[in-house]
């Protein structure tokens, strides 16, 4: 979100920022306002996902634990799977040329 202010001071607009997760239960609580006994718990401050999904400032969808990227950065992956994620978020290795 912060990202996204700083574009729009620079007047790049963009749309409502996707996030996807594999897990079904933190997209619910982040879809629901519903307050249900096992997240009383959650701090206030950690609703502001909801208030951002709210005002469609950003979007939650689900992915397979198996196919997110997003394991590249938290998980120690094999070489096959690092390369397959590597390719699917547009990174690429350039060796410098003398």
């Amino acid at each position: 979100m912060w990202i996204k202010s700083l574009f729009l001071e620079l007047g790049i607009t963009h749309k409502a920022i996707p996030i996807c997760g594999d897990n079904q239960g933190s997209i619910f609580i982040g879809s629901n306002p519903v307050q249900e006994r096992h997240t009383k718990h959650i701090d206030i401050c950690y609703h502001y996902v909801r208030e951002c999904i709210k005002e469609k400032k950003t979007n939650l969808f689900f992915i397979e634990g198996d196919k997110n990227p997003a394991d590249m950065f938290l998980k120690n992956l094999g070489h096959v799977k690092f390369l397959d994620f590597r390719k699917q978020l547009g990174l690429e290795f350039y060796l410098p040329t003398k």
